[in-house]
């Protein structure tokens, strides 16, 4: 592979340097570098980040390939600067065996556009009845380390702590979609002032918290490792901050769209901010964002849900929840969490590519930029703004909340092992 020459970016934002990628790795770090040969990007203004990590994705294969593909989404992911993608398992198939989480692993292997690990589920067919296959997902040569029934609930309380037991044998952890489903029957949206307002049947904070704080006192119970997906309440936030406190091993992620959008959006009745967990209150998302601020909530993850057009332009009640999420990520961080002073670019780092890899294991990936390591990188035009088209999306959906509206920042550079897979902000 020939050797890039980035030019002048300010890594993580600090001071401008250059930084040399040789084959698939770093090979110096510094000042007025050169190298013979070289391809050279000059990149004045930007700021250089480890690849990013998106602990949930939603790849859709096998099974809702009208949605996505590995391909498709793993362009998409390249496209937002991520170099590694954690794919759900709610397919169809589920991805409850060896043999599908090696498929979703081969297929990524072949898309060449990012890693893309599986996450394997907690119960067969994500019915909440019975364990899944976890240690054969596990010694696979997908590796799982990370199990969500993710789209439901576990539940059940000893399901929840048996996944929790068995996990803890290899170091997993358990990935809980927290949502109790008895308070969430016929729920269309935020519980509260717009839900009455609007007729919609409501779908209460406690749901979610409720899950939540039963999921880390299991934890603590059996000593093992559990991960919250997509954190949307400030109740949420107080408890997941009283565990870790308590030195319960817990971790958290929540959704860029939870960081900006809030219950209002939904006046419109467009469907587009119909999602799981709903859109919540503005109080919720200053609570989410300082305590993403703070570390209390340890990463920023997409739950990237692609949709056909069918399935989104449709009446509310029968319109799918969710919303692609990989392409506008990062700027959606700039905006809420950088353009207000609670993050700097090195917090982005950590909450985006450190954090995510490290809950994860995805080797490689989050790694310093410096000398020595792979070359998994992601450069960003901060200065940069625009309205968000979604028919330029690589993705095969377009069920963006974001059309129109403009966000800060654009991914220039994405590099896999020291290959380009996005160039001027263009995939290679």
């Amino acid at each position: 592979m020939s050797k890039i020459l980035i030019r002048g970016a300010k890594v993580l934002g600090g001071e401008a340097q250059d930084v040399l990628i040789d084959g698939e790795t770093i090979a110096e770090v510094g000042t007025g570098l050169s190298a013979a040969g070289a391809t050279v990007i000059e990149a004045e203004g930007q700021i250089l980040l480890p690849g990013l990590v998106d602990l949930h994705t939603h790849l859709r294969e096998p099974g809702r390939e009208d949605s996505e593909t590995v391909l498709t989404g793993t362009r998409a992911a390249a496209s937002g600067g991520f170099t590694a993608v954690f794919a759900m398992a709610n397919t169809f198939p589920v991805a409850d065996t060896a043999g599908v989480v090696e498929q979703v692993y081969r297929l990524g292997k072949e898309s060449g556009y990012c890693d893309v690990q599986p996450i394997g589920a907690v119960t067969v067919g994500l019915e909440g009845k019975k364990l899944a296959e976890l240690g054969a997902m596990h010694d696979s040569a997908a590796g799982v380390t990370v199990f969500s029934d993710d789209g439901k609930c576990v539940d059940d309380a000893v399901m929840m702590r048996r996944a929790l037991e068995y996990v803890k044998a290899f170091g997993g952890v358990v990935a809980q979609h927290a949502q109790e489903p008895r308070l969430t029957e016929g729920a269309q949206m935020n519980e509260g002032v717009v839900s009455a307002e609007l007729g919609l049947g409501g779908w209460p904070a406690v749901a979610e918290e409720s899950i939540i704080a039963r999921d880390v006192l299991l934890a603590e119970h059996v000593g093992s490792r559990v991960h919250i997906c997509h954190l949307s309440t400030a109740g949420s936030v107080e408890i997941v901050r009283w565990a870790k406190s308590r030195g319960i091993d817990v971790t958290a992620e929540v959704t860029p769209h939870h960081l900006l959008l809030t219950d209002e959006m939904v006046r419109s009745y467009n469907p587009v901010y119909k999602v799981n967990p709903p859109l919540r209150t503005e109080r919720d998302v200053m609570a989410l964002r300082e305590a993403l601020a703070d570390g209390t909530i340890d990463i920023v993850a997409t739950d990237h849900a692609p949709h056909p057009h069918e399935d989104k332009d449709c009446e509310w009640a029968a319109a799918a929840m969710g919303m692609v999420g990989l392409e506008t990520a990062l700027s959606v961080v700039q905006q809420t969490m950088v353009e207000t002073g609670l993050l700097d670019w090195a917090g982005v780092a950590d909450r985006m590519s450190v954090k995510p890899a490290e809950i994860g294991q995805a080797k490689g990936h989050g790694r310093p930029v410096s000398a020595g390591e792979p070359a998994n990188l992601t450069l960003v035009d901060p200065a940069y703004r625009g309205l968000v088209d979604p028919a330029g999306f690589a993705s095969r959906s377009r069920n963006t909340p974001y059309e129109g509206r403009e966000l800060p920042g654009r991914v220039t550079h994405t590099f896999l092992r020291g290959r380009a897979t996005v160039v001027d902000g263009k995939l290679a």
